[in-house]
């Protein structure tokens, strides 16, 4: 074991209180908000900017602060910047941070950098490399304690002679960054990132230069490489071709043949490995070694009717020798465990989230189940008898205080907001329209003021920052204005209460009115949009290990720091609630992507929920805090034992069920409670019972019958928890086995009873199908449970409403569509490659969920053989995210003498349909110019026959002589047909055009975006 952290460079004295929460907020809190504070004070008044009927204000308000750290960062965060660094905004809450936000006792360089599974940090001669295997443990099993993979330098890679003053940000990319020194007369810049076990260099002025912690042990010096040990673990430097390395005492060295790169891996074996072992993983990696990693990209589907999340994490290389690309990945837990088409390697790396396994390439997906979220849950057990008559007095109880707001900060107001939320989700269940209504009146109030930027206004006020391309709220709270902690954690709260509202008042929604508003905050905590340059992309998400990070900064000697990470899901399913009231999918499908992703990393790295990850002895199987380095079982804010496991669950709303995902670990992780407490909480028990209801639901129930006098937790109420407990004890335990084609779904399942549950915020009737087969009728604004317990309630038919056309068109399509049969289903299908596991057959095999994958190169090609010569009329083609820019559609008689019938230079993806004609056996897309960096990629691939020939329509003008009067139709003729549109319920037999192409309903349901005729042929048929 290493020696545990000096106390220079320990987390715990490195940290600032970001959160002070006191049960039955008795006592005042006192914040030590750190040095390096700048208060800046205005005068005249606020400069608002509207948006639609709200406002933000560019003048920051009288005494507000400013993001502050070394030198004049508060008004240029770019200060640490090269001119080679990317415009925009700069990114924040990083696992690099404090490279750009320098803070506290580092202006210079940075703290350590935890990679995974490498760690970095910047001195004046390079860049400092770290790989530990074994953890520092402090503290106890039973009490508080922590454990952390402690940065401890093997390695400075860098320039002989080099001696820089600081090191700038040069570049990033979704999980890389770029550092890079300069003395004036040598240079070196660095590429480290997520998932890289090789770091990447460029020098100039000197020779490359390895400085190595005490002598190395040298096990290869052959050619352009190195391999050695030190510390117990294994490196190897690759220089160019043509140049050797020369090993003296402490330091190795290289001329790099006058070429300026090199590359440095630590490999995943330990120092007493067969030299052999060594050998083999130097060659293997070796193969990669000087693709250089130059940008790395994140991209993610949701599948509405598979209800599955599927991930890519692309590398882009730049090969310095050679035409090879690629490079050596190593992924974390929540990512292998989900990895779909790569196969890993027997090897392994040691890591602060547990094992890292490896895969080469240039890209890896991973495939996730979404399993639902719901506004709240239903009153399956709480709407009758003498449990209807406690609830009831429980929410006539919060009639005149539903927010019962604690402060007047960000967060003390978002939990305020939170807090009314759910009073008026779970009052509209039980129809008490007076505590409904009062709840939402007081979220009205209370955001409609936040977002009103008046004049001269310094309180309840956002204030928009060019320079850091961030808002903030005064009053701030937890340093959220001066290091930009936790917008997600604040945020999330006001997003949420704004999706109830939007439910029941969807006029104040409106983008013209409040909406606006609403999407910045959600912009400025996790932007969606890659294209928008007022806020960083995904500000407080890290995409490559799957959780938010809560410190801006990031400036500490254990890395970067999230504590509360049910607030981070808070923040995600508020995004999916408000994206699905708003009618805005792209919200909706962001909110649905953090939180599925975020879930799994929840499970892995907060509960260890398989007990693999955590050091085997460190005897809790529980962290409050995640760092970069490690975890800890303790608070920023208590040594309680009852608040260290609560902070994990709170706010507990429907969005909070992935915490039942595992029933037996939220058992192991109460019992764990009560046995490091010495019994049962004394406080906060609301939120420990509500999370206990998701393991053993009759026992948390028991706990609040006997002890329903306890002290509520600051944003919860006793209506709340009643009606989680009680509810749950109904339904029983969380079923991932089951998903739904409907965001708002869930499945529940007691003594192997399952009861199904959807909410439809609308206006119209829904149809929900589970992956099971049941089908479950939503009527419009109602939550429905139907199964083994049944219950239906609710009045909100506010959300997602489109309304539906009421006049047909009156000008029929002058000519009809030209219908034939479909000819490839079931047929050969051969291709030019295959990814492994997504073959040629796939993509006519009738199913739209699989797909056949090409390899990563142009050009491609894909070809059905339709078993003998048949006339053709289109052909559709429904791409995966990896689409073809440029393609012909070419027919073939022989199968070897190739005519194109079309030709695509501009494609974007999605569902297209192209005409044919004439006669052939094979119909082939030959991609010739990939959209993507992957290969090609496609759902299905539909060859339709024509039944039109040169045979006329029948004569319009002149009826048959059996026709009845005009003004009836014949029998003969189809349904009249309107254009389909989103949210509008279809019967069956109903008749829509859609691309001028007519269609007819084959299953009675309410459209959704996704469900275009084209894209779901088991609601729609070609009419």
């Amino acid at each position: 074991m290493k020696s545990p952290l000096p106390p220079s460079r320990s987390p715990g004295t490195h940290r600032r209180p970001r959160r002070g929460r006191l049960a039955g907020f008795a006592a005042a809190v006192v914040v030590a908000l750190g040095s390096g504070a700048l208060a800046v004070a205005v005068v005249g008044n606020a400069e608002a900017a509207t948006i639609g009927a709200g406002s933000y204000t560019e003048t920051l308000p009288a005494g507000a602060k400013l993001p502050s750290g070394c030198g004049n960062i508060s008004t240029n965060p770019r200060q640490y910047l090269t001119p080679n660094a990317p415009a925009g905004p700069v990114p924040t809450n990083d696992w690099w941070s404090s490279l750009l936000f320098k803070k506290g006792d580092e202006c210079n360089f940075s703290q350590p950098l935890f990679a995974g599974p490498a760690a970095y940090k910047p001195v004046a001669g390079g860049l400092g490399i770290s790989y530990q295997t074994d953890a520092a443990i402090s503290g106890s099993a039973t009490g508080l304690g922590e454990y952390h993979y402690p940065y401890a330098q093997h390695v400075v890679a860098g320039v002989a002679g080099l001696n820089a003053g600081q090191a700038l940000v040069d570049g990033w990319s979704d999980w890389t960054v770029t550092p890079s020194w300069s003395d004036g007369s040598r240079t070196l810049k660095a590429t480290i990132g997520h998932g890289l076990p090789l770091s990447y260099y460029q020098v100039t002025g000197g020779d490359a230069l390895l400085t190595i912690t005490g002598p190395p042990t040298a096990w290869q010096n052959t050619g352009n490489r190195i391999g050695f040990s030190i510390g117990g673990h294994d490196y190897v430097a690759y220089g160019p071709a043509g140049s050797t390395w020369t090993l003296s005492g402490s330091t190795i060295r290289s001329n790099l043949a006058g070429k300026g790169y090199f590359s440095v891996a630590v490999l995943p074996t330990l120092a007493s490995a067969a030299t052999a072992d060594k050998i083999a993983l130097a060659d293997q990696y070796g193969q990669y070694a000087h693709n250089h990693v130059t940008g790395t990209k994140m991209s993610y589907t949701y599948n509405q009717g598979a209800g599955t999340v599927n991930t890519t994490y692309a590398f882009t290389t730049t090969a310095r020798e050679g035409s090879a690309s690629g490079t050596v990945i190593a992924l974390y837990p929540h990512q292998w465990r989900y990895l779909t088409g790569s196969t890993p390697l027997s090897r392994t790396y040691v890591s602060p989230r547990g094992a890292m396994k490896i895969v080469l390439g240039t890209n890896f997906t991973t495939s996730m189940k979404y399993t639902g979220v719901l506004p709240e849950i239903p009153a399956v057990g709480d709407s009758s008898g003498a449990d209807l008559s406690t609830i009831t007095t429980y929410l006539n109880n919060e009639l005149n205080n539903p927010a019962d707001f604690k402060g007047d900060d960000t967060y003390w107001t978002g939990k305020g907001l939170g807090r009314a939320a759910r009073i008026a989700e779970i009052a509209d269940q039980l129809n008490l329209t007076s505590v409904r209504d009062n709840a939402l009146n007081v979220i009205r109030t209370r955001l409609t003021d936040w977002f009103t930027a008046s004049a001269g206004k310094s309180s309840r006020v956002f204030y928009y920052d060019r320079n850091w391309g961030t808002l903030i709220g005064y009053p701030a709270s937890y340093a959220s204005d001066e290091d930009l902690n936790d917008h997600h954690f604040h945020y999330g709260y006001y997003v949420a209460a704004a999706a109830t509202l939007a439910k029941f008042d969807p006029a104040w929604a409106a983008p013209g009115q409040y909406g606006g508003m609403v999407d910045l905050l959600i912009r400025d905590a996790n932007n969606y949009d890659r294209n928008d340059t007022r806020f960083p992309y995904l500000r407080d998400f890290d995409i490559y290990a799957g959780h938010d990070w809560a410190s801006g900064h990031g400036a500490f000697g254990a890395g970067n720091n999230q504590e509360s990470s049910s607030e981070g899901q808070n923040f995600a399913n508020a995004l999916i609630q408000w994206g699905q009231a708003t009618g805005n999918t792209t919200v909706r499908d962001a909110g649905i992507w953090l939180h599925t992703t975020q879930a799994a990393a929840i499970n892995e790295y907060w509960f260890d929920v398989r007990n693999e990850n955590f050091p085997a002895n460190w005897g809790h199987n529980y962290s409050a805090i995640v760092w970069g380095s490690g975890g800890a079982y303790a608070t920023w804010f208590s040594g309680e034992h009852a608040m260290i496991v609560g902070i994990n669950m709170l706010p507990m709303t429907g969005g909070q069920l992935y915490l039942g995902d595992y029933p037996a670990s939220v058992r192991s992780t109460y019992a764990e409670l009560v046995r490091n407490n010495g019994g049962e909480p004394t406080v906060w028990r609301d939120m420990l019972w509500q999370y206990l209801a998701l393991g053993d639901p009759d026992a948390a129930l028991a706990k609040f019958r006997a002890n329903s006098s306890y002290t509520s937790e600051e944003g919860e109420s006793k209506a709340h928890t009643f009606h989680w407990i009680r509810n749950l004890a109904a339904l029983g335990q969380v079923d991932t086995g089951v998903t739904a084609n409907h965001p708002l779904a869930k499945v529940f399942s007691k003594n192997g009873a399952k009861t199904y549950v959807a909410s439809n915020i609308t206006n119209a009737a829904l149809t929900v199908t589970y992956s099971d087969g049941k089908t479950l009728s939503v009527p419009a604004g109602k939550t429905v449970a139907n199964g083994a317990t049944n219950w239906s309630g609710g009045n909100a038919t506010g959300g997602g409403t489109t309304t539906p056309p009421t006049t047909p068109p009156t000008t029929p399509p002058t000519t009809p569509p030209c219908n034939g049969a479909l000819l490839s289903q079931g047929k050969t299908a051969t291709s030019s490659s295959v990814e492994a596991g997504y073959p040629a057959d796939l993509a006519v095999d009738g199913n739209a969920t699989t797909r056949w994958s090409s390899a990563f190169a142009d050009p491609q090609w894909l070809q059905v053989d339709l078993g003998s010569a048949q006339p053709l009329g289109r052909v559709e083609l429904s791409w995966e995210a990896a689409f073809g820019k440029a393609y012909q559609i070419q027919t073939s008689t022989n199968g070897t003498t190739w005519a194109n019938a079309v030709t695509v230079t501009a494609g974007t993806g999605g569902n297209t349909s192209h005409a044919l004609s004439g006669t052939a056996r094979y119909v082939r897309m030959n991609g010739t110019e990939r959209g993507t960096p992957y290969g090609y990629s496609l759902f299905k691939f539909k060859v339709f026959g024509s039944t039109c020939g040169t045979t006329p329509p029948p004569p319009v003008t002149t009826p048959p002589t059996t026709t009845p009067p005009a003004t009836t139709p014949p029998a003969t003729t189809p349904p009249s047909a309107t254009a389909w549109a989103i949210n509008t319920a279809y019967t069956a037999g109903r008749v829509v055009t859609y691309n001028g192409v007519s269609y007819r309903c084959l299953q009675a349901h309410t459209s959704l975006t996704g469900w275009e005729p084209p894209n779901v042929p088991a609601l729609w048929a070609r009419n």
